[in-house]
């Protein structure tokens, strides 16, 4: 079992982000547990070298290191990643858990609309040692209308889009079986027994013909 931990980088109350990431948990294959994060706005203010954060912070970190996959959807705010977003990056990086993590974007807004965030995104990702999974990230551009009163998108597109990047991840964490290896000649021969033959001349004197 794979699990991905969900962040959005919105804490307004029907974001299509949110909404983005909640369906994929809905939507998650039988070998991922999909988890949505739901703590991005009560988190404190971080304070570099806390020795001992709030339990918010402490929740959030527990939650990190137990997710094999951190999927992050954010707005852009003022040509960079919402403060609360960087907040929480900022209290994962001061504490060494995004080292090695894999970690995965998904936008949902047009080209153009959200570069400065998803470039912010990946480089405290980079700065924070994580692993950002490429072939996982996907950009499907969606219609707020097409988030339904369960705050669920409803638009198959997502479905499958989804989907696919979840596998992407499944893959990345499953190792590749070793390949088989042939027996070499001298395993071969050695599965049959050495018959030492009498008959046979010496080559140390010379035989009459």
């Amino acid at each position: 079992m794979t699990c991905v931990l969900l962040i959005s980088g919105s804490t307004r109350e029907g974001s299509l982000h949110s909404a983005a990431l909640r369906t994929a948990v809905r939507v998650a294959p039988y070998e991922v547990d999909a988890v949505f994060y739901p703590g991005l706005a009560g988190l404190p203010a971080f304070v570099p070298g806390d020795p001992a954060p709030p339990e918010s912070v402490a929740d959030l970190r527990r939650r990190v290191v137990a997710a094999d996959v951190l999927l992050f959807s954010t707005p852009e705010y003022a040509g960079s990643l919402p403060g609360s977003l960087k907040n929480l990056l900022d209290w994962l990086v001061d504490g060494g858990e995004l080292t090695g993590k894999a970690a995965a974007w998904l936008s949902v807004v047009a080209p153009g609309r959200d570069d400065g965030a998803r470039a912010g995104l990946e480089s405290v990702l980079e700065h924070g040692g994580a692993r950002l999974l490429r072939p996982a990230c996907v950009r499907l551009p969606l219609d707020i209308r097409t988030v339904d009163e369960h705050g669920l998108v409803a638009d198959p597109r997502l479905h499958t889009a989804l989907r696919d990047m979840l596998q992407a991840m499944v893959r990345s964490h499953t190792p590749s079986p070793e390949p088989r290896r042939e027996p070499s000649w001298q395993v071969h021969s050695s599965m049959y027994p050495v018959i030492s033959r009498t008959d046979m001349p010496s080559f140390g004197r010379r035989t009459p013909f």
